[in-house]
């Protein structure tokens, strides 16, 4: 994952400050691109442990063309949680005690730490077991499911943007329209967060499929690392799809930042040096990308450096 470390160091040399949505502040530069062999062994980090299960559920997720948090929360997944959470607390339904500006209190005032600990305990509870409550607080709005499965159209159509490209890679692969895009301006405002990464195309030559992801916004520390090996991982089960090998994962990404209170955590991460990257393994008993469990996809040979914690900004 050299590619990934030497990205960290050029934001650390060249990254201007900037403040965010967040309140939290970045180190960031504009326009990066890493390329990745997929057949050099699956980019999932090994200068630090990454949860490959989490990745999986999110993007089976995402091909599923869900949008609430309740099937995430089954597969103990909590990546979007704080997104739901604050739908909830910002409602008139909420009663409980004060969580404005929850995720930087947290961090900082540990009796608020275990009062948003509770509260987020309570909101996971309800969502599972209360389908109103699921229904109106778990939703996230028309986010990356919702536009890669059932983009509507002008008509009161719909179209299956995933299927699609599918099918046109098998039926057409010199086509250059291979894409499916996130970023529906007219749904921007409702959904719970505006989509990172925003576009992927595809590319077929000499039987192997590539893919380009386009990211508008890229939080390299936290963030990008799941962003790798979910595009990575969507590649093979495409091309797996299609009959066909793997070729590369093109990353290019847009405002492409280190938040200042992940700092130290990636001065860390570049003292380690790389490990051999592990393999990936699909049920070879499921033909269909569609319906795949989160069990029929694994990695081999997996034997990464420590996790190292850091402070999601919301």
């Amino acid at each position: 994952m050299k590619q990934y470390l030497d990205l960290c160091q050029h934001i650390l040399h060249n990254g201007a400050k900037k403040e965010d949505r967040t309140g939290t502040g970045t180190l960031s530069v504009f326009g990066y691109q890493m390329r990745y062999n997929l057949n050099d062994g699956f980019p999932l980090m090994t200068t630090k442990k990454t949860a490959f299960r989490l990745i999986v559920s999110e993007l089976l997720w995402f091909i599923k063309g869900d949008t609430n948090v309740r099937a995430l929360l089954a597969e103990n997944n909590h990546i979007w949680d704080e997104w739901a959470f604050a739908q909830w607390i910002e409602s008139e339904d909420y009663i409980g005690p004060d969580m404005a500006d929850f995720g930087r209190r947290a961090q900082e005032d540990e009796e608020f730490a275990e009062i948003y600990q509770q509260q987020m305990k309570l909101f996971q509870e309800k969502i599972l077991s209360d389908n109103e409550f699921a229904e109106k607080y778990g939703d996230l709005g028309p986010v990356y499911g919702k536009q890669w499965r059932s983009w509507s159209t002008t008509t009161g159509g719909t179209i299956d943007q995933l299927k699609n490209v599918i099918e046109a890679i098998k039926t057409n692969p010199d086509s250059r329209r291979h894409l499916v895009t996130a970023w529906n301006p007219e749904f921007v405002d409702d959904m719970a967060l505006p989509p990172c990464h925003t576009m992927f195309q595809f590319y077929v030559a000499d039987g192997k499929l590539s893919c380009q992801l386009y990211q508008r916004s890229a939080d390299v520390f936290l963030g990008v690392p799941f962003n790798i090996a979910s595009y990575a991982l969507l590649t093979h089960l495409v091309a797996r799809e299609c009959g066909l090998g793997v070729g590369e994962f093109v990353h290019t990404t847009g405002d492409t930042h280190l938040y200042t209170n992940h700092l130290d955590q990636v001065q860390e991460q570049l003292a380690r040096k790389p490990k051999p990257l592990p393999t990936l393994k699909i049920n070879e008993e499921v033909s269909s990308i569609f319906d795949l469990s989160v069990a029929d996809i694994t990695v081999e040979g997996y034997d990464p450096h420590p996790r190292i914690k850091a402070p999601v900004a919301v």
